[in-house]
């Protein structure tokens, strides 16, 4: 007898990612044979599932991870790994929607995110392809000059280190010509397949089960706990469910108004000389906004031009013209690199109306837990998310886990 699998099946991405290219570490895992027992079982071995796992292994946990296809290989690969904490909602634009309090607190803890993550994977030792990068912000038909000195005074009173630089300054800093700034710092980038994968290993390391493929098609919770039972029969129990599957979202798990976005990336080959000063993520207050990052080798990824697609077809059709489009944004903006793609590639991701994730405990299924809508700043909010719930479920709490809750108002 046929099961139905309990998460949406999607095909998450297209193309050759410049990740896919390079070879993952290995991660120890094996198939699910016989019922298991956990103290909670993450579902998603993705970077999101990865962070949460090892976090919660750290709590002393007894952790089962499971994933449809196996670790790295759904949106992970196709992330470009920008892990800012600038928020793709401008602060001062999300404090008209939600309240300055809030918008504030929002920002700082993504802040807290990025800093976190850089710092706990240095303790763990983990080779990832880690950078600390500044950010330059442009103007765009998002926000024009006023509007982008707007956003800086909001940044300044929330506490956040920056500067307003005018077209002169840009192009004398950093090349880039008739266009205003503002430059950010501290934020962070890697590749991430080898960040999930360091981060599974570490779980692993501390007593963490892996297993994949595993299709979960039933999940049945209770006050006394959860069960999964898998396509193929063998089961997990678990004390507590988390769901951490990116945009295929588990059945009866609320939207909160999470919807589907197709992005499109490409990279070049390395090309250290030509690379900008201080190598600063550019992306810009624009719609659809082109976002450009290097890697500690010289080469420039690029992406951007996002659209609101959830059919894989009618995305992966579109990639040699998005392609062509992102190479010639990034030569007509940055004229001193070769904008030749050496890889493309597409993906879908989840994104929420506000810009902020959605984290805690979901309605109406006892002893379970989501994360979802990491939009732009997907890794950075993983690593949000793998703090909360940790918090969530030693019972200690989070001091903003009020700001994406399900049961939040926005």
């Amino acid at each position: 007898m046929s099961r139905a699998s309990a998460t949406r099946h999607r095909d998450l991405r297209t193309g050759q990612s410049i990740w896919s290219a390079r070879r993952r570490p290995s991660i120890e895992e094996k198939p699910l044979t016989r019922d298991v027992a956990c103290d909670i079982a993450v579902v998603g071995a993705g970077v999101s599932g990865a962070l949460i796992a090892e976090q919660l292994s750290d709590a002393g946990f007894d952790v089962v991870i499971v994933d449809r296809r196996g670790p790295t290989d759904g949106s992970t690969a196709a992330s470009t790994a920008m892990l800012q904490y600038e928020i793709d909602t401008p602060l001062h634009q999300m404090a008209e929607r939600i309240g300055r309090d809030k918008a504030e607190r929002i920002w700082r803890r993504s802040r807290q995110s990025v800093d976190a993550l850089r710092e706990r994977t240095e303790r763990l030792g983990l080779d990832v392809d880690g950078a600390t990068r500044g950010s330059i912000y442009l103007d765009g038909d998002v926000l024009d000059a006023a509007g982008l000195a707007r956003e800086a005074e909001a940044r300044r009173r929330a506490g956040f280190e920056i500067e307003l630089l005018k077209p002169a300054q840009v192009e004398d800093r950093y090349g880039i010509k008739g266009r205003h700034a503002i430059i950010g710092y501290g934020n962070y980038s890697v590749d991430p397949r080898r960040l999930t994968a360091g981060y599974l290993n570490v779980a692993i390391s501390r007593g963490a089960r892996l297993y994949a493929p595993v299709d979960i098609c039933n999940v049945p919770p209770s006050e006394a706990g959860v069960t999964l039972r898998s396509k193929d029969g063998p089961g997990i129990r678990a004390k507590y469910l988390v769901v951490a599957t990116g945009y295929e979202m588990m059945k009866g798990i609320p939207r909160k108004g999470n919807r589907i976005i197709s992005s499109w990336s490409i990279a070049t080959r390395p090309q250290p000389r030509a690379i900008w000063p201080t190598a600063a993520m550019i992306w810009e207050a624009a719609d659809p906004y082109l976002y450009i990052r290097t890697t500690p080798r010289g080469e420039i990824i690029c992406g951007g031009e996002d659209e609101e697609i959830a059919d894989a077809a009618l995305r992966d059709a579109k990639l040699p013209d998005k392609t062509a489009t992102l190479s010639r944004k990034l030569a007509a903006l940055l004229p001193g690199v070769d904008a030749t793609p050496a890889h493309s590639w597409t993906g879908s991701f989840g994104d929420s109306p506000v810009g902020t994730p959605t984290i805690g405990r979901v309605p109406g299924m006892p002893n379970c837990y989501a994360a979802m809508g990491y939009g732009g700043n997907g890794i950075t909010f993983s690593m949000m998310a793998a703090q909360m719930l940790r918090g969530l479920i030693c019972g200690y709490g989070d001091p903003d886990a009020d700001l994406v809750s399900f049961y939040r108002k926005f």
